[in-house]
């Protein structure tokens, strides 16, 4: 019998409603044992905020993995440097933050788990204590030694890929380059076919500028970039096509013949998707060793510990995770 895939969860900013959601998969049937990483003594404190009634088991390096049990978590205690209230942010309690994310490195590495599911980190405090940070997907890119990454974010049918994320939009058009733009399309092609199973991806690609640069009077990047790109890549037998006006592009009778899009940028893509599927959508970060989704939500310091944070892009979160490691495992990867 196949074991089901092992699920290592990161709380997140402690201040949010990370532990909120994460304490929430108490109440569910989860098909595999998941680990919490994160302060013990938070989360319990935060259960208590609640009124949940569950119970949290530590858990330690070397003891076997956590079967799942109705109404009980077992957590691996990160302790923050300081108590942490519901609300309120504490640059002090940043490096237990990212520590979280190294412990869960660590543990993929030995093997102990199959893979990582991140609830929100909130960057400007992490920075705020000194620590350069632009978000997970760039974290975990530099720890596993892979410069280059997709953001991949799926809800609801609809999958939107970015060839730049966390940029100023100053900085957007320098950004995107022949062999860059190659790389993302590439990986984003295979990791359709190898972790979610699609034979012969459909992908559509957007124009940077209004309407894909109106045959170069709005913006040279579609005919000097993005499409000789595209050219390359169809003559290979790659089932690319673009560039499509992004104003048009998430229409019905385009998305219905394809499996993926690729905007340019973070706020040219992620829009149409959280509209069409906010609270079930996941992030799913490409081109990693490692198997890696995240929430499509913030820290919503304002809704934590109020009992109004709602889970379920943590749960989907978890399922795309699991479908992702089970599908590596059929195509033998």
């Amino acid at each position: 019998m196949i074991p089901e895939p092992r699920l290592l969860v990161t709380v997140g900013e402690p201040a949010g409603i990370g532990p909120d959601v994460c304490l929430q998969l108490a109440r569910h049937a989860l098909p595999s044992g998941v680990l919490l990483i994160g302060d013990l003594r938070c989360l319990r404190s935060r259960a208590l905020t609640l009124g949940l009634a569950l119970r949290l088991e530590l858990w330690q390096e070397g003891d076997p993995w956590p079967a799942p049990l109705d109404g009980v978590l077992h957590v691996l205690d990160v302790p923050l440097a300081r108590p942490c209230r519901p609300g309120h942010l504490d640059a002090a309690n940043a490096p237990a933050v990212l520590a979280t994310l190294d412990k869960a490195m660590h543990l993929l590495r030995a093997g102990v788990a199959d893979a990582l599911v991140t609830a929100p980190v909130h960057k400007s405090i992490i920075n705020d204590a000194g620590i350069p940070f632009t978000g997970h997907t760039e974290y975990l890119a530099e720890a596993c030694g892979c410069p280059e990454v997709v953001m991949l974010l799926v809800g609801r049918g609809l999958r939107v890929a970015l060839a730049t994320t966390h940029v100023p939009l100053s900085q957007v058009a320098a950004a995107i380059t022949l062999e860059g733009l190659e790389g993302t399309l590439r990986t984003l092609h295979r990791v359709l076919r190898e972790d979610f199973a699609l034979l012969a991806p459909r992908i559509l690609v957007a124009g940077l500028n209004p309407h894909a640069g109106e045959d170069g009077y709005l913006g040279r990047e579609e005919r000097e970039i993005i499409a000789p790109v595209i050219a390359a890549l169809r003559a290979e037998g790659l089932g690319i096509s673009g560039p499509w006006p992004a104003d048009t592009l998430f229409t019905p009778r385009l998305l219905e013949d394809a499996d993926a899009v690729l905007a340019m940028y973070h706020d040219q893509g992620l829009p149409v998707l959280k509209y069409h599927a906010f609270g079930e959508a996941v992030n799913v970060t490409l081109g990693l060793p490692i198997v890696r989704t995240s929430v499509d939500h913030g820290t919503a310091l304002d809704v934590a510990g109020t009992g109004r944070a709602e889970g379920g892009s943590l749960l989907r979160a978890l399922d795309v995770a699991a479908e992702i490691v089970r599908n590596r495992r059929a195509a033998g990867g």
